[in-house]
């Protein structure tokens, strides 16, 4: 018999149980915190259904999150076991997302909202503007139990998919395909409820064509001659919260890998005769881009490195992530790849997916294609799906940003674009980017180089943009992702290299930046629910006291003829700690061999100083954006011979934080993914011991590298009375070597145990390689019975 202390919904029961396993609290009570093994676990229970979203449930104390809930399959009870002491004192229990309870509160008295952006202009080629082909729309539909995925757990899916036909287009095309996110996957056209924790759907439901909200760039592509399959993965969302190791990402690129054999199959004349009625001779699968929304923005990563895995990979040739999920930090270099984060998004609401930008700038030396990251201002999470937007689809929708009353993304904010303004924003980047690398339309460039520039049917859009150009249209003088590669710093300043956030990665030796930052305020600090404590987006954080305060970076002799570059680029934002309202500057310094020097004011040279708006989190965010300075018009200085690149203080103090100090080329470069090597973990078995001991967990590659491959292995001890450690650390393969070795401590005890326990490993952010099957558990059976 045991004693247990129980706190219900603020109120202290005793209550006397016969073991230590949580007991339900009454139906009436809303949550409860039970002593359990050395912890505690906490049980939500809610007033009605979990909403779908793409982002992971958290529970949290007193507005405190302690980490990302489980999840019952009738959403509407979360829980968590947790040892963190804040759940023994716990006055109130919340649902957190992204590391924030969202709650609306009164907009505070004296707010200050920056000044209305406006775009730095547009280009005349219009990507949403059609072209010579007219469009069909056909589909096909193999059955709700057409696949087996594994990624669920070898539950069964659908086959189905909506597609945008060119008229008249003569030759094999160009292949799109589109994968949209996390949302009810079945809803009661009478009642309007919609649910999510079954597939098929239930009798009186019907399935939620998600995969038919992107017809608007489906439309605009399929016109200038390309082929668009938009598929549908509604038993993903139906299980992914229960059944999968990493929210249904594995399982997403199963979906797209599925349909791509599928249409290769139609293409020779194989398979459905009904699919090679419509694709045979008139696909190109050496041609393939992939767009992806919310968890199907990390869908299709994970299919892009899927297929680059394959013996025979298919020639995917962009990737696109909307508005995505990034749990397990997987990097994507080799392959041009532009991601879209909504300023406004309410559900997504830290923006993770920048994690693929900053992840995968250093990834591999010899990297031969262009990346880009858009920030859409005024823009939310669903309305770039029709059928996620309340007026026009066809079942239940909502706007995800749900405080009507903020002055910036609320509904009635005049910074907020309405529904159609977003399509239109969407439609013309999604068509654009894969018309800009399948169709080598360079002059869609400027959509994604840095510039900011806009089209006419994206209207008063503003949209933030940085980019990195391949390795070799780019000369890298200063990354600032460690302390070797800093710059000096001189005056009445302070310099010093901070990564990640809260103190999350004290592995790296490197302090934490966004050290006055919510996880939703920080897109490239916040850290991922898979890979929690791996070092994060290392800058310089640089601050002056006065003007004298100078930061200089030195070119070494092989980079220091930049006649050949087009822009000195860098990237920069605001340190937290400076008040919005305070003047913000830089000069921007070249100086050559024989001591000749050129300056600009940083704000001549756009707004990348000025704060983002916003009055409290997940606004305002701290988005480090591109500066660009023209090399056209530089005059006075040897370009053949320039020796050194400064930033001095322009106002009396000031506070940044600088990222990727170098010239450029812009190119879109090309597609050398499946030429990596693919990093793996393996699942492990080990007895627990009676005192301290480790466990060996393997860590392989695909083939020897030519150079050493490096790759982050993070272990998650989660449950009230962990085994082993929870930690992070780098394994480095050596060159001409295929394995390594993470060791895990494991605790051992003489306490005996009813089950073994299982714990995840998780493999990401590697370098010279890419992710191949990532996740692995190691499982610590008891020794003591």
């Amino acid at each position: 018999m045991a004693l247990v202390r129980t706190v219900t919904g603020g109120l202290t029961v005793v209550l006397l149980l016969f073991s230590l396993l949580a007991v339900p609290a009454h139906a009436a009570d809303e949550w409860s915190v039970t002593p359990i093994d050395g912890g505690h676990l906490i049980t939500l229970r809610l007033d009605a259904p979990l909403p779908v979203r793409d982002a992971v449930p958290e529970i949290a104390v007193d507005g405190q999150p302690l980490g990302a809930a489980v999840e019952s399959e009738d959403g509407m009870t979360l829980t968590l076991l947790t040892s963190d002491p804040r759940a023994a004192s716990a006055s109130r229990v919340q649902v957190a997302w992204n590391g924030v309870v969202e709650e609306v509160r009164p907009l505070p008295r004296g707010i200050y909202v920056p000044p209305a952006e406006s775009s730095p202009g547009t280009i005349d080629l219009d990507p949403a503007t059609p072209g010579a082909y007219g469009v069909e729309h056909t589909g096909y539909d193999l059955g709700d139990t057409a696949i087996s995925l594994q990624g669920i757990g070898g539950r069964l899916g659908e086959l189905r998919a909506s597609v945008s036909l060119p008229v008249g287009a003569v030759g094999r095309r160009p292949v799109v395909l589109f994968l949209h996110g996390r949302h009810s996957a079945c809803y009661n056209p009478v009642s309007r409820q919609t649910s999510n924790n079954a597939w098929p759907c239930p009798a009186g439901q019907q399935p939620i064509e998600s995969f038919k909200g992107y017809g608007g760039p489906a439309d605009a592509l399929a016109s200038h001659g390309y082929v668009v399959v938009s598929v549908s993965a509604n038993a993903v969302n139906a299980y992914d919260a229960n059944f999968s190791e990493d929210r249904g990402a594995l399982a997403r690129g199963e979906v797209v890998m599925k349909h791509l054999d599928l249409l290769a199959a139609a293409a020779k004349g194989e398979g459905e005769p009904a699919l090679v009625a419509l694709f045979q001779n008139r696909i190109d699968l050496g041609d393939v881009g992939l767009m992806g929304h919310s968890r199907g923005g990390e869908g299709v990563v994970k299919a892009a490195l899927m297929n680059a895995g394959r013996e025979k990979p298919y020639g995917i040739k962009a990737v696109l992530p909307l508005a995505p999920t990034d749990f397990a930090r997987a990097t994507l270099p080799g392959i041009p790849t532009a991601t879209i984060l909504p300023y406004c998004d309410g559900d997504v609401s830290n923006q993770q997916g920048q994690h693929f930008y900053d992840d995968s700038l250093y990834a591999d030396a010899g990297d031969s294609a262009f990346r880009a990251s858009l920030m859409v201002m005024g823009t939310d999470h669903n309305f770039f799906n029709t059928e996620w937007t309340p007026g026009v689809a066809t079942a239940p929708a909502s706007d995800d940003w749900s405080n009507n009353n903020d002055p910036v993304c609320g509904n009635r904010a005049a910074s907020r674009l309405s529904a159609s303004e977003q399509y239109a924003v969407g439609t013309a980047f999604i068509a654009g980017f894969f018309r800009l690398v399948q169709g080598r339309e360079t002059a869609l460039l400027p959509l994604f180089d840095g510039s900011g520039k806009t089209v006419a049917s994206t209207g008063r859009a503003v949209v933030h943009t940085v980019a990195q150009a391949p390795a070799a249209s780019r000369v890298d003088v200063a990354t600032f992702t460690s302390n070797a590669s800093s710059a000096a710093v001189s005056g009445s300043a302070t310099g010093t290299i901070c990564a990640s956030m809260l103190d999350r990665s004290p592995q790296s030796g490197l302090p934490s930046c966004a050290t006055r930052l919510t996880t939703s305020q920080a897109p490239s600090w916040t850290p991922a629910t898979y890979a929690p404590n791996v070092t994060a987006t290392p800058v310089m954080r640089f601050s002056w006291q006065d003007p004298t305060g100078r930061l200089t970076a030195t070119l070494p002799e092989a980079a220091r003829n930049i006649s050949r570059t087009e822009y000195l680029t860098f990237r920069v934002a605001r340190d937290e700690t400076v008040a919005a309202s305070a003047p913000l500057d830089l000069t921007l310094t070249l100086t050559d061999g024989r001591g000749r020097s050129a300056s600009v004011p940083v704000s001549a040279l756009g707004g990348a100083l000025t704060p983002l708006p916003g009055l409290s989190s997940p606004l305002p965010k701290t988005w480090l954006r591109a500066v660009r300075a023209p090399l056209s018009g530089l005059s006075g200085v040897d370009k053949k011979d320039i020796r050194e690149v400064s930033l001095t203080g322009a106002s009396a103090t000031g506070a940044v934080y600088l990222a990727d100090l170098g010239f450029t080329r812009y190119r879109v470069g090309e597609t050398t993914l499946p030429s990596l090597p693919q990093v793996s973990v393996a699942s492990l078995t080990v007895p627990e011991g009676n005192g301290p001991g480790t466990a060996a967990v393997v860590v392989t590659l695909s083939e020897p590298s030519a150079s050493p491959v490096t790759v982050n292995l993070q272990s998650l001890a989660t449950g009230t009375a962990p085994v082993i450690t929870q930690l992070t650390a780098p394994v480095t393969i050596p060159p001409g070597e295929t394995t390594g070795v993470f060791t895990v401590p494991v605790l051992g005890n003489t306490t005996v145990a009813t089950v073994a326990q299982s714990y995840q490993v998780v493999a990401t952010v590697p370098v010279n390689a890419t992710v191949g099957s990532g996740f692995a558990r190691l499982v610590v059976t008891d020794d003591d019975a």
